[in-house]
């Protein structure tokens, strides 16, 4: 891998990285498809975004962050290292507690906390019923 876009300090983590997790570029199917979406006519004619596919562990992910290829590369191989700790550690990582928070927030709220909520807007909405028009009879 020769990024230009990439400083060689974080060619050499990725590629340590890598190391460690036991990813060898021969267990990697890597293709370059025509990318899609906002860019006009030359996303649509360069193959920049990057599908890659580790075979052992069955991990297939596409990246096009970037307009570039090297650089597609490079967030490519670092997401799946991502990945492959999130499978292997089984750890709360970034990415997990991100899905749990927006879980939570989807979350069906309880009787107790709906009847809470409904009687807060009741109170709100009579509050405002007191700000009627002075002098139009009441109204």
């Amino acid at each position: 891998m020769s990024e230009v876009y990439v400083s060689a300090a974080k060619q050499r983590a990725l590629a340590t990285q890598m190391e460690k997790l036991g990813v060898e570029d021969a267990d990697l199917t890597e293709r370059f498809i025509l990318g899609s979406g906002a860019g006009g006519q030359k996303i649509n004619k360069t193959a920049s975004c990057v599908y890659l596919k580790h075979t052992p562990s069955g991990i297939e992910l596409k990246c096009q962050r970037s307009r570039s290829r090297e650089m597609n590369r490079f967030l490519a191989r670092r997401e799946l290292c991502d990945r492959l700790v999130e499978q292997i550690a089984g750890e709360k990582s970034r990415r997990r507690q991100a899905m749990e928070k927006i879980r939570r927030q989807k979350r069906r709220r309880s009787r107790r906390q709906k009847a809470k909520m409904v009687e807060l807007k009741r109170q709100r909405g009579a509050q405002k019923q007191l700000r009627g028009r002075i002098g139009n009879n009441g109204e």
